[in-house]
């Protein structure tokens, strides 16, 4: 077949501070026929995660290159493969892809493509829960913070992607979890289905000292593991609450990455000695061989219904912006997906 003529999103300029629909500009570009060797996939689902803002700022080194002005995006997606000139695929395979996102059509070699079962979950799911975002999750939980029973776990940003598999996981293993989100909303699922013994509305707390004070409330103990998301009066809160031999695990600090210059960091880190407590940062990329390991342990939890999870769904390449955008907003209820073609498994 001749090229395709479909939608991509490209980024028009780099944002200074919180970007903006101006930011991005969805054109009409034509993917050609796929080569021997290549395919030609559709993407059905792609995702928008707070990372990609880091690509966003080409002067900063960062642990993935900077998108390119006036090019293409890309991003995590499940794509249906529909031409093939490769051996390793058939048309109607589903696949993960870390280059698939923003547009609809795209040509691939099948590197870095993991093939999915769509009957094992919905397809979105492998964005979320059985994706990068859950691999994030249960590779701070297990490998940095190792909670034990009894455990009292803070997660920040606890109704996200990340945070609330996390928050899942510890309650499995045994811990107490205190979980901050920013919505009533967002608490009474955490309360009800997402393992949570104690939810906190952020937004009820003006600042590090009530919130501090909260957390005393509810961890009179103190905290042995906090899993960080935020940052901010998130980290001060957690730092003047951590328990003797605390865990931290630092996974993001969403409320910075939008910031034009550098904040002083938490005034309380002289805690982590007098506490004789760890703090790691971590990206997902150097636990991806423990991949299988992850798809073992919580495949079969989300089969037994032992894990819930929320989507924040979008219709449309056309709103990728947008999703992408509400992150940075708290606008989003577990992970955030496009839908961007019709989603026929």
């Amino acid at each position: 077949m001749g090229g395709t003529k479909n939608k991509a999103v490209y980024l028009k300029s780099y944002p200074a501070g919180l970007p903006g629909p101006s930011h991005f500009e969805t054109r009409v570009v034509e993917t050609p026929a796929p080569r021997d060797g290549e395919m030609l996939m559709r993407t059905v689902w792609m995702s928008v995660d707070p990372y990609m803002r880091g690509r966003m700022r080409p002067d900063v080194k960062s642990y993935v290159p900077p998108f390119s002005l006036d090019q293409p995006l890309d991003g995590g997606a499940v794509s249906e493969v529909v031409e093939s000139n490769n051996s390793g695929f058939k048309k109607g395979d589903y696949v993960v892809a870390f280059q698939g996102g923003w547009k609809e059509y795209w040509i691939s070699n099948g590197d870095g493509l993991t093939r999915v079962d769509p009957g094992l979950a919905p397809l979105s799911a492998y964005l979320g829960v059985l994706g990068m975002p859950g691999l994030t999750a249960w590779a701070g939980l297990t490998q940095i913070l190792q909670p034990n029973p009894g455990d009292t776990v803070f997660v920040s940003g606890a109704a996200g992607a990340v945070g609330s598999v996390v928050c899942q996981l510890a309650k499995i293993k045994g811990a107490r979890v205190i979980a901050s989100a920013g919505s009533k909303e967002k608490c009474d699922w955490l309360l009800k289905e997402g393992g949570a013994d104690v939810a906190l509305n952020y937004r009820d707390y003006k600042n590090a000292g009530a919130l501090t004070k909260a957390l005393a409330e509810a961890a009179p103990d103190g905290i042995n593991c906090y899993f960080e998301n935020v940052g901010g009066m998130h980290l001060e809160a957690a730092l003047n609450n951590i328990a003797f031999g605390a865990r931290i695990a630092l996974c993001g600090m969403i409320s910075v990455y939008n910031n034009t210059e550098l904040e002083p960091g938490p005034p309380n880190l002289a805690f982590l000695i007098a506490r004789s407590a760890k703090m790691q940062g971590f990206i997902v990329s150097i636990y991806l061989h423990l991949a299988m390991q992850f798809a073992s342990e919580v495949a079969p939890l989300l089969a037994q219904g032992k894990i819930k999870f929320r989507e924040s769904v979008y219709d449309g390449l056309d709103e990728a912006p947008n999703a992408f955008i509400g992150l940075f907003h708290g606008e989003n209820f577990g992970k955030a997906v496009i839908r961007v073609g019709p989603d026929r498994a």
